[in-house]
């Protein structure tokens, strides 16, 4: 078996794990049927489920059994399923389609959706909270660190600072800043709480948020780099749309074979970083060179 088959498995593997775990959580939540259909929409529309995997992987590294981790996992992708539907809405990138289904808000509507995000949200707390294979010291931090890395200081502040670059020339340093708060926060938060929960150092845990960083900028440039090259029916979004939408990307910056090259320093740093937190022979490895040549 080679690599690539090897860590598509392993992708597969623990994708259906998490979509077991939500569903089990969702679907016998006693909540309006209109709220859980929405909820349940969303975080059914496909995907791979990088973010948890992730947070899996990082956890393997370090620890044993995954089961400690699970819940922490989905409430990661539930905080990223509620962000997605709050990015397709008319106020903020008005799409009709998301993964090659119709968006949210177009399904339900748009109160619905705002609402459907809202309670993936905090609902996503209660999970970790109530988690009986974490200690009170373990909920209290990955919460904690959680509620920094979606609120005003991680995503949701870099989705501001992505608002306001649209149609406006920004500089490779204001771009890094914006990707690594939009995107690369959520996955600092899997790679820092997998490690944490299974016992990395503190020098470790150092390193791998460096890494985290810059695959946080790998996806993102990966994601610009197939907006201008991939295919619709693979990236679920019509080509060119940030273009069109008038999104700050790589490409526009740097021109697509500047990006490519870019794309490759932040590879080289993110490996060395893994090398340096001791991780070198994990998953993670495999990880960073699938998100570095995603088709989708």
């Amino acid at each position: 078996m080679n690599v690539k088959t090897k860590l598509s498995d392993y992708i597969n593997n623990y994708r259906e794990k998490i979509e077991k775990e939500y569903k089990h959580y969702l679907q016998n939540l006693s909540i309006p049927i209109q709220l859980k259909n929405s909820m349940l929409y969303s975080l059914e529309a496909g995907g791979k489920r990088l973010r948890p995997v992730l947070l899996l992987a990082s956890y393997e590294a370090y620890g044993s059994d995954i089961q400690k981790v699970l819940s922490s996992a989905v409430a990661l992708e539930m905080v990223h399923t509620y962000s997605l539907i709050h990015d397709d809405l008319p106020a903020m990138d008005d799409d009709d389609y998301r993964r090659g289904k119709l968006t949210n808000h177009k399904v339900f509507n748009e109160a619905t959706a705002i609402l459907a995000g809202d309670a993936l949200l905090t609902y996503s707390f209660a999970l970790i909270a109530n988690d009986p294979l974490l200690n009170d010291r373990e909920k209290v931090n990955i919460i904690s660190r959680l509620s920094v890395c979606s609120g005003p200081k991680g995503m949701v502040g870099g989705q501001i600072l992505d608002m306001e670059a649209e149609n406006k020339a920004v500089s490779l340093d204001e771009m890094e800043q914006i990707h690594a708060l939009k995107t690369g926060e959520l996955l600092k938060f899997a790679i820092y709480t997998g490690a944490y929960v299974g016992k990395a150092t503190d020098k470790q845990l150092s390193h791998l948020t460096d890494f985290a960083y810059y695959l946080g900028l790998i996806f993102q440039v990966q994601d610009d780099i197939l907006d201008v090259t991939g295919e619709q029916e693979k990236i679920g979004k019509p080509v060119g749309s940030d273009e069109g939408n008038l999104k700050s990307t790589y490409p526009k910056l740097l021109g697509l074979n500047g990006a490519i090259l870019q794309k490759e320093v932040y590879v080289e740093k993110a490996k060395q970083a893994l090398q340096d937190a001791g991780a070198q022979t994990s998953n993670l490895m495999d990880l960073t060179d699938y998100f570095s040549n995603r088709d989708h």
